[in-house]
């Protein structure tokens, strides 16, 4: 005899990331019952501590800024890059539904996302875009739309916020970043508006000025509180509940309790990766093998993707992950992403032995499968060092290092990790690395970057490397001689932000066994369906934009919605 169902609804979304969020919303806006349960105490997850850009080819907003694209062209350039065992029919599922996406999300939500002229990360191959516009970043909200909800809303990263708790707009980080003419009155204003926020500033360090990863979670949620849709925290789904090879449901564990929970048209799993998992990056991706390093959030333990294994799921390319360089401070719960810093001029990363091995300026992805492919190969790359100049130190942040705030006035942890000596050599005794192959490696790089080249590793070259360059530098933003000391240095490390290998899906996001049918019932988006982007990062946003999209096109197959 079957037990009888504890709570039926039609939908069932495990997991609150964008993905996830955004599957619950379209499925409720075509008249579906729909509950979203999230394990952990916080709702967001890792979508909520991104930047919140989003790649989307051939959208409006490109087009009203003048740029012409084309789903064709996204094609060409993702199918160029993604891994050979990527279905085309993924692919093309996503750049010729990514627009339609956006356009149904900025209609439906108060979310307004803006194009950017943000290069393509290999905008050199056939149909990349050197001049940007794929790349789209959410403008600021109001978190008082949340009420209460924000305060269970997840913290921005350290890596997209100041000071660790100011939120600030992808527009916003030039200002700061190279101290344009006024910015020290927008700082300040910034500064009031999160401290006056009376009397929620008592209660909570959160700002209710939700920016990036923040603002596309927080309008998310609004959109689904307007729609009644609950958001239950602190319950874990605990199983998938399979009759006669269809998914029916999930046992979800609420308020202490063991619930059997129906889903008439389907549970989708958008519970994120196995980040935090050290077993299963044992098992699947030793080359990215430290669980502390991820900048993925705690609750990515890929409890979905197993649980959708066991109901006989196949899986696609669970070696693979967002790769990313990322600073550690002792304590954190996991790495910091480092995006801006090493295309600024005046730095360089080393292996510990005193010598570059890499373009520093290239995208965080590249860099991050560089480094974790050095360290299993020579042992000499976790940690790198990050090595720059008085100059830079007091003109650029570097991680959790701000330019105009003294050493000594940086907590003890920072001060730890920080390496400084008043040459080359005293530096690299510091850092434990020989003086002879550092001070070598700093004198070829000196120069060639006072002539404006890196003919090693052609730093600054590629379109993508000039974008978080100085332009205040010339000839090349990236590159400037490394020549007032002292001189510091901070370890780095191959991290990631995510893993982005998962369950095999089809164009509708439908789950897929191992006979490559779809399991009834079984929908995954997000890092829990293994990417459309194999092992590779097209542009800024392509973790969000497929997300969102293969979240859209799940919900309104499972609705059977056609608006």
């Amino acid at each position: 005899m079957t037990t009888p169902w504890d709570k039926e609804v039609d939908v069932l979304v495990i997991g609150s990331g964008a993905g996830g969020l955004l599957s619950a919303l379209v499925a409720s806006t075509n008249h579906a019952e729909v509950l979203v349960v999230e394990k952990e105490a916080l709702w967001g997850g890792t979508s909520a501590t991104s930047g919140g850009g989003i790649w989307i080819p051939a959208s409006d907003q490109a087009a009203a800024a003048g740029f012409q694209d084309s789903p064709e062209d996204a094609f060409t350039y993702v199918r160029k890059l993604s891994a050979p065992n990527v279905p085309d029919a993924n692919i093309c599922a996503f750049v010729e539904n990514a627009a339609p996406m956006l356009r149904w999300l900025t209609a439906k939500t108060t979310l307004d996302y803006q194009a950017f002229p943000y290069p393509d990360y290999h905008a050199e191959e056939p149909g990349g875009s050197p001049t940007g516009f794929r790349t789209h970043m959410p403008l600021p909200i109001d978190g008082r739309v949340l009420g209460g909800d924000v305060a269970t809303m997840r913290f921005a990263s350290p890596a997209a916020s100041m000071f660790g708790y100011l939120n600030w707009h992808f527009d916003e980080t030039y200002i700061m970043l190279f101290r344009a003419p006024g910015w020290w009155k927008h700082l300040t204003k910034s500064l009031a508006r999160y401290w006056f926020d009376w009397p929620f500033r008592f209660t909570s360090r959160k700002d209710r000025r939700l920016t990036l990863g923040n603002a596309l979670s927080g309008g998310l949620r609004d959109a689904l509180n307007k729609q009644k849709v609950p958001v239950w925290l602190e319950s874990p789904m605990e199983d998938l509940i399979l009759a006669d090879g269809a998914v029916q449901g999930a046992v979800v564990r609420h308020e202490g309790h063991l619930l059997r929970i129906r889903a008439r048209k389907g549970v989708v799993l958008a519970a994120g990766g196995f980040d935090k998992n050290q077993k299963m990056r044992n098992q699947y991706a030793p080359l990215y093998p430290n669980t502390q390093l991820s900048g993925g959030t705690g609750g990515n333990t890929g409890d979905s993707i197993r649980a959708g294994i066991d109901a006989g799921a196949a899986t696609l390319n669970m070696q693979s992950a967002w790769a990313a360089p990322v600073f550690y401070i002792p304590g954190e719960d996991r790495g910091r992403l480092c995006t801006i810093e090493r295309a600024l001029p005046g730095s360089i990363m080393v292996a510990q032995d005193g010598r570059r091995y890499l373009d520093e300026a290239a995208s965080y992805h590249i860099v991050g499968q560089q480094m974790a492919r050095r360290q299993a190969e020579h042992g000499d790359a976790s940690p790198s060092w990050f090595v720059f100049d008085h100059r830079y130190r007091h003109s650029y942040p570097v991680g959790p290092l701000y330019p105009l705030k003294p050493d000594w006035m940086h907590n003890g942890a920072i001060r730890s990790i920080l390496k400084k000596g008043r040459t080359i050599a005293e530096l690299a005794k510091a850092m434990g690395v020989d003086a002879t192959a550092l001070e070598q490696t700093v004198s070829r790089f000196n120069d060639n970057a006072a002539q404006g080249v890196d003919p090693d590793f052609h730093r600054g070259e590629p379109a993508y490397d000039k974008m978080y360059g100085d332009p205040r530098v010339t000839p090349n933003p990236c590159l400037r001689p490394l020549d007032q000391g002292p001189f510091y240095a901070m370890p780095i490390y191959p991290g990631d932000i995510g893993t982005n290998g998962g369950l095999l899906t089809d164009p509708n996001a439908r789950v897929l066994g191992e006979d490559n049918q779809p399991i009834p019932g079984l929908y995954a988006v997000g890092n829990n369906a293994a990417s459309s982007m194999g092992e590779s990062y097209p542009g800024a946003g392509v973790t969000l934009g497929p997300a969102l999209t293969f979240g859209y096109l799940a919900a309104r197959h499972m609705t059977g919605a056609n608006d």
